[in-house]
């Protein structure tokens, strides 16, 4: 598979609460099936890294990227790494859905693959802000 990346950009500004995230997402019904995963941090070259990779900075309240669009394959690997100077929470709101504990550290590797087509959400819980959506195909 290929592998694509983003490359993390870092802004300064203040950090916002926000309301709690949506349960659905245009494409997918995400409510029948929720489990809660977590994944320790790994370096990048202890994580294998077949199909989607992004990048994702977290730094004085602000994430990057913000609201991209990124295309995935059902049962594709999607990584995210993560660089963070605060904890939040990540949530992908697939089927199955799945939560990460986002610590403030740099090198956390997450890993999910989505089953069901459609469009799927990447969040951060107390940010506020949607990372990424992905279109997933069958």
């Amino acid at each position: 598979m290929r592998s694509r990346s983003i490359a993390a950009l870092l802004v300064a500004a203040t950090l916002g609460i926000a309301p709690a995230c949506s349960t659905s997402e245009p494409g997918g019904d995400v409510d029948s099936a929720s489990s809660a995963a977590t994944s320790t941090p790994q370096s990048p070259s202890e994580a294998s890294e077949p199909g989607l990779v992004l990048d994702v900075a977290i730094e004085a309240g602000t994430v990057s990227p913000v609201n991209e669009r990124f295309d995935a394959v059902v049962g594709e690997l999607v990584t995210l790494r993560v660089d963070s100077d605060a904890e939040d929470e990540l949530h992908i709101h697939s089927v199955p859905e799945h939560s990460f504990d986002v610590t403030a550290a740099s090198g956390q590797i997450f890993e999910f693959t989505v089953d069901v087509p459609g469009t799927v959400a990447i969040e951060l819980h107390h940010s506020g802000k949607t990372v990424a959506n992905l279109v997933v195909r069958p």
